[in-house]
């Protein structure tokens, strides 16, 4: 399997400085559209480190679980955090939660989640060569071939930056700041 190692570096300085301060502090609602695709930040257990790592990933609500993809397969630093130790917390653009992880093992299960989350993932959905919303069955397997399939089940409801204690009213203020100024300044014309 190809390891794409300069397109991972890529998106791990990517993430660690601009996706996941964006969304722990409470951004991450702002940032999630259809063409640029659904976002969540997994935070896993280090296996090597015991630390808490934080990754951005796609994902698709599926039968009242969330589902990812290690897009990079079982190599994946966060993969192998999520083989060492099967839980992991989930923020979702609008709240988070605590899981328990499973592989999804059975095909045709395997496929629908896959196809439904490079659905989501917008322009990223087409980086396996294939367009997601019309490509076969066969040509799918073959793409997400050595590729974890993984169903986060809830355990646990956590605070997100908008519940109380967060920081997410700061960037609340900020944009009603930013609206009132507009405002003012069409009124001044």
């Amino acid at each position: 399997m190809t390891t794409y190692r300069g397109l991972r570096r890529g998106f791990r300085v990517l993430n660690r400085f601009f996706m996941v301060p964006a969304f722990r502090s409470g951004l991450g609602a702002a940032m999630v559209t259809p063409p640029s695709g659904y976002i969540m930040v997994l935070s896993t257990i280090g296996h090597k480190s015991g630390r808490l790592r934080h990754t951005p990933v796609n994902y698709a609500l599926i039968d009242g679980d969330v589902c990812c993809i290690a897009g990079f397969g079982e190599i994946a630093h966060w993969a192998k955090n999520l083989a060492a130790a099967p839980e992991a917390e989930v923020q979702l653009p609008a709240g988070r939660f605590w899981g328990r992880v499973r592989i999804v093992k059975e095909e045709a299960e395997r496929l629908r989640i896959a196809r439904q989350i490079l659905k989501n993932a917008g322009f990223a959905g087409f980086f396996f060569g294939f367009n997601p919303f019309t490509t076969g069955d066969e040509r799918l397997a073959a793409g997400i071939a050595g590729v974890p399939v993984l169903r986060l089940t809830p355990l646990r409801a956590l605070p997100s930056a908008f519940d109380p204690g967060g920081t997410g009213w700061i960037v609340s203020i900020l944009g009603w700041l930013l609206l009132a100024a507009l405002l003012i300044a069409a009124l001044a014309r």
